[in-house]
């Protein structure tokens, strides 16, 4: 069978795109690319290219552009150039030259017409795909890092994943194609080309094989995979309780299931932990509340029988003063409204002195001295609740309230005269309450995010 028709029928059979979908052809220059180009034009598809200059090559990569423009010519295709400065980026960002290329690259790719129909096309292989397998085996990500690339991720596809890169090189020597190579691919300083040059010829030594039975074990590792995430799925609905922007998990129905080391890691992974920290969140089981692990972005506090997973706070400002005039400040868990009303004469001649929801306070405003400060609590803040006559430690109010780990880290207080006034959301101040005489009242209302 031919080499374009293996091509086609592995389109046909990942259903990858047809003649209705528009196809963006990432185009580098070099010979995985220059092929699959021919490739796609030889079995009749309409296309555009998209060529990325990185500017990481000098001249080199001013070269590969002017080559993929001869090609756009050669193919009558109209061709997208964009030129990157890489190495800032990567500055910018702390991270390696190839992570941010490739951020670059796709960041570019999906602003094109991103329509559900498009397609992107890239010329990944199968030496690639082998390559990828390994260095994720070695890196430990997991099931999901062992099935590698797939053939179709959203509206990126990767036609040639079912060839060897020797067989790529033939195609292109019996069509008399012309590429460019990238002195980069000769040094192994990048760890991908270390395992092409390296390791990968060391195992063919012992098992000459070794590609073809690494591209079976790609495809068993696909479906594996599919049935692993069904049934980490499953646990995770059983497990969960998303309460706003946190995730609940019962400890000790965990704590029974097996495997508990795949399944702790398939929760964590997901809020960007190491796996390295599996064995942390297992230990935390046993540890006493307010114990946690955290990643860039979460954290994971042990929370009495419960573990709670929250994102980690950006963070406005932590004392926000709060004058007469304003109607509104914005916050970090949210936004409050202030608002001075009459007192009514209905009823037993007052407004509700105490709202039924919690996020609302009402207070006697000819008591309250303005400007106020809305800020985080401290150890040490105390308070007289409302109905008792003593003063009460807003710790020791948030342990006889039951409050969670996460639940006293988001709380806030509005202060008056360093007097708190209000712990938002929750509990006013005996001292200003609403009482008989009161004719004016401050309505703080506290919308929560």
């Amino acid at each position: 069978m031919s080499f374009l028709q293996l091509f086609r029928d592995y389109i046909r059979k990942e259903n990858l795109f047809d003649s209705n979908n528009g196809l963006l052809l990432a185009l580098s220059g070099g010979m995985d690319s220059s092929v699959l180009c021919e490739l796609i034009h030889q079995a009749g598809f309409d296309f555009e290219i998209a060529h990325c200059n990185f500017q990481l090559r000098g001249k080199e990569s001013d070269r590969d552009e002017e080559f993929v423009m001869e090609l756009g010519a050669k193919y009558g295709k109209k061709l997208l150039v964009k030129r990157f400065d890489t190495e800032k980026y990567a500055a910018d960002k702390k991270i390696s030259i190839q992570v941010a290329a490739r951020e670059q690259r796709y960041e570019w790719f999906n602003q094109w017409d991103p329509g559900k129909e498009n397609r992107i096309l890239t010329a990944h292989h199968l030496d690639d795909n082998v390559e990828t397998l390994l260095m994720n085996f070695f890196k430990g990500t997991g099931i999901s890092g062992l099935r590698a690339i797939l053939p179709r991720q959203g509206r990126i596809v990767r036609p040639l994943l079912f060839a060897k890169k020797e067989e790529i090189h033939q195609f292109a020597k019996a069509n008399d194609l012309k590429w460019v190579e990238d002195s980069s691919n000769a040094t192994d300083k990048y760890s991908r080309n270390y395992f092409r040059h390296q390791v990968i010829p060391l195992v063919q030594k012992i098992y000459p094989e070794a590609i073809n039975n690494l591209q079976g074990n790609l495809v068993r590792f696909r479906d594996m995979e599919e049935l692993y995430q069904q049934s980490i799925s499953r646990y995770k609905k059983q497990l969960y309780t998303r309460m706003g922007d946190e995730i609940h998990i019962p400890v000790l129905k965990l704590k029974k299931l097996t495997p508990l080391h795949s399944i702790v890691y398939e929760i964590i992974s997901e809020f960007n932990f190491a796996s390295s920290q599996v064995g942390e969140l297992i230990g935390l089981m046993e540890s006493e509340t307010g114990k946690y692990i955290q990643s860039a972005t979460h954290r994971i506090i042990k929370n009495r029988n419960w573990f709670i997973i929250s994102p980690l706070q950006a963070g406005l400002s932590q004392n926000i003063l709060i004058e007469e005039t304003e109607k509104s400040v914005i916050f970090e868990n949210g936004i409050l409204h202030i608002e001075i009303l009459a007192q009514s004469s209905g009823g037993d001649g007052q407004r509700s002195r105490h709202p039924a929801a919690s996020h609302i306070a009402h207070l006697d405003a000819d008591q309250i001295k303005f400007p106020l400060l809305l800020r985080k609590w401290k150890q040490g803040d105390y308070f007289y609740p409302l109905g008792m006559r003593k003063k009460k430690k807003i710790g020791r109010f948030f342990i006889d309230n039951k409050f969670s780990q996460t639940q006293k880290e988001k709380a806030w207080i509005i202060e008056m005269n360093k007097k708190i006034i209000w712990i938002v959301g929750s509990r006013i101040d005996d001292r200003f309450k609403i009482t008989a005489l009161t004719k004016r009242i401050l309505e703080l209302k506290a919308r929560m995010t």
